[in-house]
């Protein structure tokens, strides 16, 4: 085995795995706390999934409908994840992200404006004003653009004072976190290797931040990029944190179903807000027959209304395209089983007839550009073929809402690896205003960890060694296929543990998943570590099979359908089941116990913004009598 002590070695006080919105403006703010920071990144700096985001970023700023604030804001969201979310961290989220979009502005980045010259904001499902700040539908790549231009700018200032660039702050790209150190219960850095020459790195360091997001490459069809294999997850799993909400899955309800080779990639939810319709094989706008009871209040009942909408918001009702994404997402599912999809097992997004072609192409360039290169449809002239498509987990690592600390001391998280803030479905544009909010608090939390540190931790040797073996081990044995081991997963959790799920599904699964977590660990690795993209799954391997473990128990478990979990046996929302949090952990690295935890109650001056009608429909009779006690008080 590698002798340890020619192991890449680098010191820092903060550590944060993951360069998207939420890494980076984590290490911008513990940078600007006057951390020394590390940025570790999987892919290319620059490449993280969250340019994929494309609608805009969800802020109650008021632009365009002076009614909006951050009440509103917090109740939509509420809403949206069925009132499972954690409350505090929505709070925080609607009164914080005003001044996050505001401090990107003043950091250089490019809004579309409104005529009066504000950032412009758009319609987005679930949100009941236009909410959105976005850059086009390229709201995630300006939002990277920006975030990285300000650490170039932190690095310059680095320049001015200490004479060295990367002083504060610096960038490790094209480099894997394999696994999480700790001095006793403690974090002391992370080990990991480069994917270029595959060998291995140890950062020293008492703070981590985890910002890896998320776990669609658990499933064949998803638009998630190569990188979402759940590596934060299963690193917080692994050093002793919780996750919660695990079973709680967003398919996105638009993505690309044609050509097969882009099966999945996303189709903004712009598309919809602005003012694109959903159609079944007959023509007919299909969304009125799938409003639920909850928001019958909400959504027009007639296409007539509907289209009021997008004119007079103040007299006419949203357009049920624009409901939440996992009730759209179910319906376009159901018309597909019903045989009344499209050619290639969707169904069909159509603004060519309603929008001109030329602002079509000025509101939605990218969105042109993809359907023309990729599937040779002009979207000004004809409708888009889509479905769902494995977009985002809701579930994650559980953190304390005002830091971003995990139950790990050191351990922090923020971005989809974290769990709590969205519930039981995210609202569309709601993730990378998270990001900003989140990201900036847990860099906060570090740091200020950091600075009540007595001592600094210490890297234990053993554990070094402990990382170096497990990471070297499939390439020194003739083992299984790992690619052949992955497709089998995909294959498992796309059929079994997918938009629609029954107990006797997802036990299969369970059982699929435990015979694959052996397969997992004999799988080898042909060739040397330079670039080897064989070896590089077979580790990712570990991360990926507990991680649909902790999905398909926490599915199995929960006996209703609330957002992202739909249960075919089970297909109603249960009152009783709204207060109970599913917590996932693992005592020795190999399974997964799952323990139900009560959902504290919401603070009173929160609970009383909602009305009672509306209450009445997700709380139990008990928790209807303290609100009817506060409301009196």
């Amino acid at each position: 085995m590698e002798n340890t002590h020619n192991i890449e070695r680098h010191e820092y006080d903060v550590i944060v795995i993951g360069a998207g919105g939420a890494g980076l403006r984590a290490a911008i703010e513990a940078r600007q706390q006057g951390k020394r920071t590390a940025i570790i990144c999987k892919s290319l700096f620059g490449k993280a999934h969250t340019v994929m985001a494309e609608g805009g970023a969800a802020a109650a700023m008021g632009n365009v409908n002076s009614d909006d604030n951050w009440m509103v804001h917090f109740r939509d969201t509420m809403r949206g994840g069925k009132f499972l979310n954690n409350w505090r961290m929505a709070e925080l989220h609607a009164k914080e992200a005003p001044d996050r979009v505001w401090e990107l502005e003043a950091w250089g980045a490019l809004f579309d404006r409104t005529k009066d010259g504000k950032i412009s904001q758009r319609n987005f499902g679930g949100h009941e004003y236009p909410r959105l700040a976005h850059v086009g539908d390229r709201t995630g790549l300006e939002l990277i653009r920006t975030l990285q231009q300000r650490v170039v700018a932190l690095q310059q200032e680095d320049y001015e004072t200490h004479g060295d660039y990367e002083a504060y702050i610096k960038v490790f790209a094209e480099c894997t976190v394999t696994r999480l150190l700790k001095d006793g219960d403690a974090i002391s850095g992370a080990f990991g290797y480069w994917r270029e020459t595959g060998n291995f790195v140890l950062f020293d360091a008492p703070a981590v931040v985890l910002a890896t997001g998320g776990i669609g490459k658990s499933y064949v069809v998803t638009s998630n990029s190569w990188e979402y294999t759940g590596d934060g997850h299963a690193l917080a799993l692994l050093a002793g944190a919780n996750l919660i909400n695990m079973e709680f899955i967003q398919f996105h309800p638009t993505g690309m179903v044609w050509p097969p080779s882009v099966r999945g990639i996303l189709v903004t939810e712009s598309v919809r807000g602005d003012g694109g319709v959903l159609r079944n094989s007959e023509g007919k706008r299909f969304m009125f027959d799938y409003i639920p009871e909850v928001f019958k209040d909400k959504y027009a009942t007639t296409e007539e209304e509907g289209d009021r909408w997008y004119t007079d918001q103040a007299n006419n009702r949203r357009p049920p395209e624009l409901l939440p994404r996992d009730e759209v997402a179910r319906a376009i599912n159901a018309e597909v089983k019903a045989g009344r999809g499209s050619p290639q097992g969707g169904v069909f997004l159509d603004v060519s007839t309603r929008l001109p072609a030329e602002e079509i192409k000025r509101r939605l360039p990218s969105m042109h550009h993809q359907f023309k290169e990729l599937a040779d449809v002009d979207i000004t002239a004809e409708p888009m073929q889509v479905g769902p498509t494995c977009h985002y987990i809701m579930g994650g690592v559980e953190v304390d809402a005002d830091s971003g600390a995990a139950a790990v001391p050191g351990l922090f998280a923020a971005g989809e690896v974290s769990g709590g803030m969205h519930g039981s479905n995210r609202l569309g544009g709601n993730s990378l205003s998270d990001l900003l909010v989140f990201g900036r608090r847990a860099g906060a939390g570090a740091a200020a960890y950091v600075d009540g540190l007595a001592a600094r931790p210490k890297v234990e040797s053993e554990l070094v060694d402990a990382a170096l073996e497990e990471a070297l081990a499939p390439l020194n044995r003739s083992g299984e296929n790992p690619y052949e081991v992955h497709h089998e997963l995909q294959r498992t959790m796309n059929e079994l543990v997918g938009i629609i799920r029954k107990a006797e599904e997802v036990s299969e699964a369970l059982e699929a998943v435990e015979k694959l977590k052996e397969r997992v660990r004999m799988v080898g690795a042909a060739g040397s570590r330079i670039y080897n993209p064989g070896w590089h799954l077979a580790i990712d391997l570990r991360n990926m099979v507990l991680v649909s473990e902790c999905v398909a128990r926490a599915a199995l478990l929960r006996e209703e359908s609330r957002g992202g979990h739909t249960r075919d046996d089970f297909p109603g929302m249960n009152p009783g089941w709204r207060r109970k949090l599913l917590v996932c952990s693992t005592a020795d690295g190999a399974s997964v116990q799952v323990e139900e935890k009560l959902q504290p109650s919401m603070r009173d001056d929160l609970i009383t913004l909602f009305d009672r009608d509306e209450l009445s429909k997700y709380l139990t009779d008990e928790e209807m009598a303290e609100f009817d006690g506060i409301a009196k008080s």
